[in-house]
């Protein structure tokens, strides 16, 4: 009699713990396909606000995230599981992977602080914890970026704002910085005619700011002229490839020098020995 009642007991709660698991599996499938229909509503719906897609990434990111917390807690629950006892486990436990996980948890403020503050955007060509590429995405930890040869670069948020960050697309004009080199015995008329002839006949220099083009320095062995044209950010590699390559073919029409770095040697004769300086 008394195994009779074990049977039936066990197969009672054998059949409600099914049912719950049951219950419980269907939770989770469910509660992950809201959070993932959740996530696309809200990030289509701060895209058609115009928000910077920077703090769509990140915000959605930290919303699926939220989501799934509070999926996971009511897959739980539904097992029998006390969630408060859960939570105050999860929260010792989270303190002690806390502290263990510092350079992670500084790598998240850093994001929050990158979404506030905007050094960067999604889009700009940037400059930082020693990698130069396009920024792709801003995650919670992690900052991607495309280099100019078509790398992924994966740089943890926390080194990005503990360095100089340079953006080269904050800006919608950018200058270009040429140094030409002529000879010293080369026309300054003629030459400066010539450079501002090349920045006269490209059509994607600015106007306003006027280009500067003037004699920067005497070196040892050219007279070293500095071109300094302002063109759209878009425009500035193509300009400065473009534009050297236009000075050299048109110094070489009008016999303009390029010089090579050389030294002048003396010999002097004392007591018909040569001696050089």
């Amino acid at each position: 009699m008394e195994f009779e009642k074990a049977v039936e007991f066990l197969q009672v709660q054998g059949t409600s713990f099914v049912i719950n698991l049951v219950a419980a599996i269907a939770i989770f499938v469910i509660g992950r396909w809201l959070a993932k229909l959740l996530h696309r509503l809200v990030t289509k719906a701060m895209k058609r606000a115009g928000t910077d897609p920077l703090v769509i990434t990140f915000a959605g990111n930290i919303l699926y995230a939220l989501l799934m917390f509070a999926v996971v807690l009511a897959a739980i629950g539904q097992l029998g599981i006390q969630t408060t006892s859960l939570i105050a486990v999860i929260g010792a436990a989270g303190l002690a992977v806390g502290l263990a996980l510092q350079g992670s948890l500084a790598n998240f403020a850093a994001g929050v602080m990158v979404v506030l503050f905007r050094p960067y955007r999604v889009g700009d060509y940037i400059e930082g914890g020693g990698v130069a590429g396009t920024v792709e995405e801003v995650q919670i930890f992690n900052t991607e970026l495309s280099t100019p040869d078509n790398r992924r670069v994966i740089v943890p948020n926390g080194q990005m704002l503990s360095d100089a960050i340079t953006n080269y697309s904050s800006h919608s004009t950018r200058r270009v910085d040429l140094v030409v080199g002529v000879g010293y015995g080369d026309d300054i008329d003629t030459v400066r005619r010539v450079l501002e002839g090349v920045v006269a006949d490209d059509a994607r220099v600015l106007s306003d700011p006027a280009p500067n083009i003037r004699i920067g320095s005497l070196g040892d062995s050219s007279v070293n002229w500095i071109v300094r044209p302002w063109v759209n950010a878009a425009d500035y590699w193509d300009v400065y490839w473009e534009m050297t390559e236009e000075i050299k073919r048109r110094f070489d029409r009008e016999g303009i020098n390029i010089p090579f770095p050389q030294r002048d040697v003396h010999v002097y004769h004392h007591g018909g020995k040569n001696e050089t300086d």
